[in-house]
């Protein structure tokens, strides 16, 4: 029995794969047969005219694809909106369809000319009316989503493609009568996954295999309960006849060399209208705008990667393009988003790049009060390394206390708002968090390629060094060490019990003795090695002289620390007279802080060590502040620590023979930073050496000459 359901077709008169716009045309030019296609169609057609009603329309020259019916448009009621191809060698389609339906006496809508869209290939209705599932990531861009919405008044859910073999929602998405959908998982994105798990319930999804997928067993027609199809696996056609399906096989191996079967070949166009559903379209749209040297950084890449893969697409507003290499570039970007959920990750990340809104579009960031102590509000805004500004009452305030993985707290002060970065653990009943993402920015630096060539610390930008660089990082490491201490600067060193053991002990002890050092972090493990050197000439019980171990060297570091608890601690032990060298003796006699931070695994410990993990990373936030520098000197626990705690525009260089160490201090987003692969104590003497050659004065009289 024939239905009212009615559908488009396009006899493949002139149908061949003559371009490659996808991936199942590679390798299939001009390899198609258009006397076996025609044989396939034929099939279809006929096979689908025994339940539905087939309209035709007429085959064109130079658009071999227009047999692929389903791209023409979308159709709801007496309503179509017509395709706008993503690709110039399918664009020619869009006027006969234009023609077609205008002839039918359709409304007609048309999408703004550069805003792809690839009609029901990309929008699936449900069968049962409810929404419409539309697709983007390759052929249809997100923004056409609202269009949908409002000129068909339903519900649009946005599913994000993934896999470029299915391009088209309808390649790996099927909605079928009473609720069920066949589908193929791996297409989508995780968000776009979890939608569909929560609109259709577990017993209504049937998803396939890739053996299936590659069939283009969603590419299907649903009549009622037939599924027409190119082929399915007997596994699949059993879970559709228990479902109460009747699958009906017709080759179409000629049409998948173009990447299309029995759904490209067809558009229904009686879809019926259900009337108490309306307009909803949950896509959120954003202007954000992006200044420096974009292109020569590579900032504007990077930005606009960020939005597609994090689910979300984009339109460039305008660009203006610098015109001098030292000249600036600025961009205005349109970011779309499948939900506020997607949007707020996105923002969050170009924030972090330094994007801001157009100063029209500039919003007063929120915020909520603290109801309970050491808990932020919900959505509270994470903060970075980087230079920070709130908008506040229309003004932008410079955030204060910067550092990462903090709340934004905002204070009424006489002289007007102020903000700074609080722990979670900080913070109290009644401080006002911000949340979200509006009305806030972050400030970093882009420099051209030929800023950075000249940049005084350059190698800093070159991320991870190896052996083979290390002569030449240490000389301008050298050099930035001898500016700070002649500029009444701070260079903080954070070190572990390596430093001791490689013999670096005596020369981190000379750069304090030369006021290179304004202050030491580190652990326990660190200042009972030294002072085990100091007063045993040992190293976890190895003689640091012959590199033996020596008889009963394994309770020294015991010893050592029972005698500076005796002393009471560890500048007592210097006035003393205990401990009389090594690296803490020179901290304490030149004046020099240090803060010794307690772990599980200490022995002891010594009482100068804070066991107090909250109080010791006050008191390194305490003495990392105004500082210059930071050398991390084979530590990652503690430098790690510190690296998490220090804003961007401090330098930062991290020595370690381990590369995974080093790379993970790099990665912290900051230009200043560099990792060094080396020996700690092979670094520490070639850098006490060149320190050495620029107090000299042979070097001082060659430099100034």
């Amino acid at each position: 029995m024939v239905s009212s359901i009615r559908f488009l077709m396009c006899s493949p008169d002139h149908y061949e794969v003559d371009y490659v716009i996808n991936p199942w045309m590679e390798g299939n030019v001009h390899k198609s047969s258009r006397d076996r296609a025609a044989e396939q169609w034929e099939h279809l057609f006929h096979l689908i005219k025994e339940y539905a009603i087939v309209d035709l329309i007429q085959p064109q020259v130079g658009v071999p694809d227009i047999v692929f019916t389903a791209n023409g448009g979308l159709v709801l009621g007496d309503t179509v909106v017509l395709s706008r191809f993503f690709h110039k060698e399918r664009q020619g389609e869009e006027p006969f369809f234009k023609q077609w339906f205008a002839e039918k006496g359709y409304t007609v809508h048309e999408l703004p000319k550069e805003l792809p869209f690839e009609g029901a290939g990309d929008a699936l209705f449900d069968r049962e009316g409810r929404w419409l599932w539309a697709g983007y990531g390759f052929r249809s861009e997100l923004d056409s989503h609202p269009y949908l919405a409002k000129w068909l008044d339903i519900e649009v859910l946005s599913l994000r493609l993934m896999d470029e073999r299915f391009y088209h929602l309808d390649t790996c998405f099927c909605p079928l009568s009473q609720g069920y959908l066949l589908y193929y998982p791996p297409a989508f994105d995780a968000y776009s996954n979890r939608l569909i798990e929560m609109r259709v319930p577990e017993e209504k999804r049937i998803a396939i295999a890739e053996a299936d997928a590659v069939n283009f067993a969603c590419n299907a027609v649903n009549v009622d309960h037939r599924v027409i199809l190119n082929k399915a696996s007997d596994e699949l056609k059993q879970r559709l006849a228990d479902k109460g399906f009747e699958v009906l096989e017709t080759p179409l191996t000629e049409f998948l060399k173009a990447g299309g079967a029995a759904k490209c070949l067809t558009l229904r166009v009686t879809e019926p209208v259900r009337v108490e559903v309306h307009a909803h379209a949950t896509v959120e749209s954003r202007v954000i705008r992006l200044d420096g040297h974009l292109l020569d950084s590579g900032l504007i890449n990077r930005a606009l990667d960020l939005v597609v893969e994090a689910g979300g697409s984009f339109q460039v507003l305008n660009f203006n393009l610098g015109e001098q290499r030292q000249s600036t570039s600025s961009a205005e970007v349109k970011v779309s988003a499948p939900s506020h959920e997607v949007m707020e990750t996105i923002m969050t990340q170009l924030i972090d790049l330094g994007a801001v809104p157009p100063p029209q579009e500039a919003c007063d960031i929120s915020y909520e009060v603290v109801t309970q102590a050491g808990v932020a509000p919900d959505d509270f805004y994470v903060t970075t390394i980087y230079p920070t500004e709130v908008r506040v009452e229309c003004q932008w305030v410079k955030v204060q206390k910067q550092r990462m993985d903090a709340a934004l707290v905002l204070h009424s002060t006489p002289t007007g708002p102020m903000a700074e970065c609080k722990l979670l653990r900080d913070l109290a009943v009644g401080d006002r968090v911000i949340v979200g993402v509006e009305g806030i920015r972050t400030v970093r630096k882009t420099e051209s390629r030929e800023q950075r060539n000249v940049q005084e610390f350059s190698f800093m930008g070159a991320g991870v060094s190896s052996e083979r660089r290390v002569e030449l990082v240490v000389e301008q490491i050298a050099w930035e060490l001898r500016k700070i201490r002649d500029q009444g600067g701070k260079v903080v060193v954070t070190a572990g019990p390596v430093v001791i053991h490689t013999g670096g002990g005596e020369h981190l002890a000379h750069l304090i003795r030369q006021g290179y050092v304004q202050a030491l972090l580190g652990g326990n493990a660190i200042a009972v090695h030294d002072i085990e050197q100091s007063m045993m000439g040992t190293s976890l019980g190895v003689d640091m002289k012959r590199g033996v171990s020596v008889r009963g060297g394994h309770r020294h570091h015991l010893k050592v620390i029972n005698a500076v608890r005796r002393c009471g601690s560890i500048p007592q032990a210097v006035e003393q007279g205990v401990v009389t060298s090594g690296v803490l003796y020179e901290c304490v006699r030149n004046g020099v802080p240090f803060s010794l931070a307690g772990s599980i695994r200490d022995d002891g410990p010594l009482p100068d060590t804070q066991m107090d993990l909250l109080q010791a990373q006050a008191d390194y936030a305490r003495l990392i502040e105004g500082a210059d520098l930071i050398l991390m000197l084979s530590s990652m626990l503690h430098s790690i620590g510190v690296g998490n705690m220090t804003p961007a525009g401090v330098k930062m260089v991290c020595v370690d023979i381990n590369p995974a160490v080093v790379t993970k201090l790099s990665d912290r987003g900051s230009v200043e930073s560099v990792g060094v692969v080396t020996d700690v104590g092979l670094f520490l003497s070639l850098l006490v050496q060149q320190l050495d050659k620029l107090t000299s004065p042979y070097h001082f009289a060659s430099a100034t000459a």
